[in-house]
């Protein structure tokens, strides 16, 4: 049974973890601009403390990560071995639960799977780019979802 809760300092670790495999497996063609350990640092530095960061857990090992400010979905991600479980809805049903509006993302074009998916989630892309605003240099699209009346 997936539960969902609040990351705290001491799932930094696995968070990151799962960022990183996810990150590898759904766009094996972006180069991460930062090392593991660097990746592994800011997830205990600044994401955890300074996003609403949940966790979906399956026992005791973390499967999912959501981090939110307001108004933007920041990362969503699963570990590749649990995608097609629901995991990915069930953390963005509560970003927008928690949104109170309309929220915001971006994700890179070449990811189809996740583009597929907000879309499928009620996210609409308003703005292609080239790049250039992101650290990997890699074309990104930005969606959005807003609540319905």
């Amino acid at each position: 049974m997936i539960a969902v809760r609040r990351a705290g300092p001491t799932d930094a670790a696995s968070v990151a973890e799962v960022y990183l495999a996810s990150f590898h497996a759904a766009v094996p063609t972006v180069r991460l601009v930062h090392t593991d350990a660097q990746v592994r640092r800011w997830i205990r530095d600044v994401v955890i403390p300074d996003t609403e960061t949940w966790v979906a857990v399956d026992g005791h090992e973390i499967v999912g990560m959501l981090s939110l400010r307001p108004g933007w979905v920041e990362h969503l991600y699963v570990a590749p071995d649990r995608r097609g479980e629901g995991i990915g809805r069930r953390l963005l049903d509560l970003a927008k639960l928690r949104s109170g509006g309309p929220l915001d993302l971006w994700t890179f074009q070449v990811n189809k799977q996740a583009r597929r998916f907000y879309e499928a989630n009620g996210f609409v892309a308003l703005e292609l780019t080239d790049g250039a605003e992101n650290e990997e240099r890699e074309p990104d699209v930005r969606y959005r979802w807003e609540p319905s009346i």
